[in-house]
């Protein structure tokens, strides 16, 4: 099979498309088609060096979500059958020709939708759905503030907060993702600069219940001024950096929680769970049109560097995706 290889740690032009084995699946494994497979900032991180992929993934072919058919599947599968249309996560490996997973880690395609937008869902919804429901608890008319509102993550958990009724704010260094992230639910969007400003101004002092935030560190003193009491933080990058002061006072006072999450690093046993609850609450919001994956671009598999090239220039709305074949 063909599959992009990272043949040393650097930048984009590191990468090349070439010819490895094809993997078989064992025991309760499926092997997928990919057709199609979205980009992500952790494919760059693992180009640089910085990001290795998990245990049992492979360590030079990137990608962590895909679109394709059921190819094959192991002697104890039992859940899906050759051809059926798929999607799901992987620790690594997804942009390539096959990829082989445990069967409870697919999800099938709602058949409005192609490969290519399929592939641009597992990762962004399935975090957003657990960052807002499972770790922060998000509940219908309650408030929530998403930084980096016009990234995959951002697009997806605006649109699930906006479908579960609560009120959405917004942030980004960018004013015309802002206003497309409008068409999506935004509430209301604002710089990043001072966000918390805004967020009292908006909410007549109460703050905001939940904050999505990729940021990190220079954000942490502005979402605890923003929180509303008994608010909840949910960490799922550090972009700017780990290291900040914490005004324990205000923590403590408006007794807010945070939590720090990744997705890519848990066990089989929790991204199972993570793919059930998604299956069960978010895929018929998909197959009815309620929620939809937003693609900015759409490369061919051997663009492959230019898509990684355009990921690291954050420009992008939403999604960019590599048609696979």
């Amino acid at each position: 099979m063909r599959a992009v290889i990272i043949t040393r740690p650097g930048g984009p032009d590191v990468l090349e498309i070439q010819d490895v084995e094809t993997p078989e699946p064992a025991g309760d494994q499926v092997r997928v088609r990919v057709r199609a497979a979205g980009i992500n900032r952790a494919d760059l991180l693992q180009r640089a060096g910085g990001y290795p992929a998990p245990p049992g993934w492979p360590s030079n072919i990137p990608g962590m979500e895909f679109a394709g058919e059921v190819d094959a599947v192991g002697p104890l599968a039992r859940m899906w059958k050759p051809g059926q249309r798929v999607m799901g996560l992987a620790g690594g490996g997804a942009q390539a020709e096959y990829i082989v997973v445990h069967e409870g880690m697919l999800v099938e395609i709602p058949a409005n939708l192609d490969f290519e937008q399929a592939a641009g869902i597992p990762e962004v919804f399935m975090t957003a759905h657990d960052a807002l429901f499972t770790q922060a608890g998000l509940q219908m008319g309650e408030r929530v503030l998403i930084h980096a509102a016009g990234s995959g993550v951002g697009t997806a958990a605006i649109q699930l907060a906006h479908a579960t009724g609560a009120t959405t704010f917004g942030t980004s260094r960018t004013p015309e993702k802002l206003e497309r992230a409008k068409a999506l639910g935004l509430d209301a969007g604002f710089s990043d600069q001072n966000f918390a400003e805004a967020v009292q101004r908006l909410t007549n002092g109460a703050g905001v219940h939940v904050i999505i935030d990729f940021v990190g560190a220079p954000y942490l003193e502005q979402n605890l001024q923003a929180m509303a009491p008994w608010g909840r933080i949910v960490f799922l990058a550090t972009m700017g950096g780990v290291q900040a002061n914490v005004n324990l006072g205000m923590l403590m006072g408006k007794r807010i929680s945070m939590r720090g999450v990744t997705l890519r690093t848990r066990t089989l046993e929790e991204k199972l769970a993570v793919t059930r609850r998604f299956a069960t609450s978010v895929l018929p919001l998909l197959s009815n049109g309620t929620v939809k994956p937003i693609i900015e671009h759409v490369y061919a598999f051997d663009e492959i560097a230019e898509a990684h090239r355009a990921m690291g220039e954050n420009k992008n709305f939403g999604k960019l995706i590599v048609r696979v074949g």
